[in-house]
């Protein structure tokens, strides 16, 4: 599933090409795809067409383009597989193309925002922009403190300006669950998965099940300056790709997957003290850990 980097990845790609351009058309291939639009197809594309886009924002793994004049913005969510990609008005349909979004750029001429998913599990939707809670600017791309509703119950990633680290401290030791579980709690920390969790945890040398409420001050703050580094590095890198279910704007796939040191490294040495990395169950999917450098600690 993209994570932060990934998305982010997506709306640097965009903001260029899209930034004040004008929707010219809107083709519903799937309305599938619309789950989380409240209405049907005809009220997606009537909200769109002849629509500005102000800008790319994105909040954890959340993208959304803002409409100008208006309190709405598009929002997209990628889901497990979902792409967000521009491409030439002449250029072959994608295979999985569920949306195609016709635009005028004042900087690129004629484009299409092509939306192409292989599971269906993300989703595009016009939604209404509420005010942040703290006043603050809602995301990376923008300086506005609107936010869409679809977004406002998702925490600040550790990228944003504006996250609280001490807010984030105090939720953790009242937390009272296993750290990974509160680092992909996205009401807690938002824009981390599986990925970067593992990344994060070997980098602090934390075991995924060490409690929450244990955590001194200076080891959580090391955990989360090294989200904040393992998330800075996989966003330079272009984010992480194992299949061609990830890619940016352009189809091309991200290069952090050969900087990961735990994730899908089960079986090879750990980069630190040579011992085999190795994965277990956890949450329906795994986590990858080097079990001497991150040792569960003992109970009481």
């Amino acid at each position: 599933m993209p994570e932060l980097p990934e998305v982010e990845t997506v709306r640097a790609g965009l903001e260029p090409a899209i930034t004040g351009s004008t929707v010219s058309s809107v083709d519903v291939l799937d309305v599938r795809s619309l789950r989380r639009h409240d209405g049907p197809a005809f009220d997606f594309v009537e909200q769109l067409v002849g629509a500005r886009f102000e800008a790319a924002v994105r909040r954890g793994k959340f993208l959304w383009l803002p409409l100008a004049d208006t309190d709405t913005a598009l929002v997209a969510h990628l889901g497990m597989s979902g792409q967000v990609l521009l491409r030439a008005p002449d250029a072959d349909p994608d295979r999985l193309l569920r949306i195609r979004i016709g635009i005028d750029s004042p900087e690129h001429g004629e484009l299409v925002v092509a939306f192409v998913d292989q599971r269906i599990f993300g989703s595009m939707s016009v939604r209404a922009l509420v005010p942040t809670t703290d006043g603050r600017a809602a995301g990376q791309g923008s300086d506005v403190a609107l936010i869409p509703d679809q977004v406002a119950h998702i925490a600040r990633d550790p990228l944003d300006p504006a996250f609280d680290d001490r807010a984030l401290l105090a939720a953790l030791r009242r937390k009272r669950t296993g750290i990974k579980r509160a680092l992909l709690d996205q009401t807690l920390v938002s824009g981390i998965g599986n990925i970067y969790a593992d990344e994060a945890l070997w980098a602090a040398r934390l075991h995924f099940d060490t409690p929450t409420e244990t955590l001194s001050r200076p080891r959580a703050m090391t955990l989360l300056a090294e989200v904040r580094l393992v998330l800075a590095r996989a966003v330079a890198e272009g984010g992480t790709s194992f299949d061609a279910q990830y890619v940016n704007v352009n189809g091309a796939s991200g290069y952090f997957s050969h900087s990961l040191n735990a994730y899908g490294q089960q079986g090879k040495d750990c980069a630190r003290c040579g011992r085999p990395i190795v994965r277990e169950a956890f949450m329906n999917r795994n986590s990858h850990f080097c079990p001497h450098c991150q040792p569960l600690p003992r109970a009481g």
